[in-house]
């Protein structure tokens, strides 16, 4: 059994018809309330490990581009994304250097099986994107969950904030924010579900630091200094 053929199993078995319906709305609110301060209207926008493309369906951006092993991803995406089917690093050496604006991966680094994978996913992220392009991380914040974080049978690379700042700034990107606890660490339990709770709660960073258990970090590729070689 392949990993792709594994995680459908997972994942059926995690989410049912009403938490998937309950998922789309959450992230609609999401990509309108928060990740529109992000990404721009006009720019390209890559979705790494898109999952069932919750986000990449709801952001409003210029290019739509989607990455992930599960061979049903182009039967979530919606029409105008361009899906890869194939694991991160294979996915992003297909993606043409310096094209991309912004990389988003949320909750897509804990699935990995160690720090060398990380590192060569972030490297081919910055080759992928164009200068001043940004990458924009969620995940479970270990320091946050700690044992909860082997909750689920895929998650093999934990990390805190610190570690994952570190991570992007040693593969060449400057940190532009950090925030240690956002979003609560699952939608099965204890989270703002309807619409305008999610809003509310967007919109009051102290409950952030009861409910959260996910890290939220910016890293931005530098432009090329004026009198750098090219």
């Amino acid at each position: 059994m392949g990993s792709g053929d594994i995680d459908k199993a997972i994942y059926g078995t995690r989410f049912g018809s009403e938490e998937m319906g309950g998922r789309i709305e959450l992230w609609r609110v999401l990509c309108r309330h928060w990740f529109s301060k992000y990404i721009s209207i006009d720019s390209c926008t890559l979705d790494l490990g898109a999952g069932f493309c919750e986000f990449i369906n709801n952001i409003e951006c210029g290019k739509k581009i989607a990455i992930d092993h599960n061979s049903s991803l182009p039967e979530f995406a919606e029409p105008e994304v361009q899906c890869i089917v194939a694991e991160l690093d294979q996915g992003l050496e297909q993606v043409p250097e310096g094209s991309v604006d912004n990389i988003v991966a949320s909750n897509v680094f804990e699935h990995l099986e160690n720090r060398e994978k990380l590192f060569r996913c972030l490297r081919l992220a910055s080759r992928a994107l164009k200068e001043g392009g940004q990458i924009v991380v969620m995940q479970p914040n270990y320091a946050a969950v700690r044992a909860r974080f082997y909750d689920f049978s895929d998650h093999s690379l934990p990390l805190t904030e610190k570690g994952m700042a570190e991570a992007l700034a040693a593969s060449g990107f400057e940190i532009e924010r950090v925030i240690a606890r956002f979003l609560p660490y699952t939608t099965k339990r204890r989270y703002p579900r309807w619409p305008f709770l999610v809003r509310l709660y967007l919109l009051f960073p102290p409950a952030h630091w009861v409910l959260g258990g996910q890290m939220f970090v910016v890293g931005r590729k530098p432009r090329a200094s004026a009198d750098a070689p090219r």
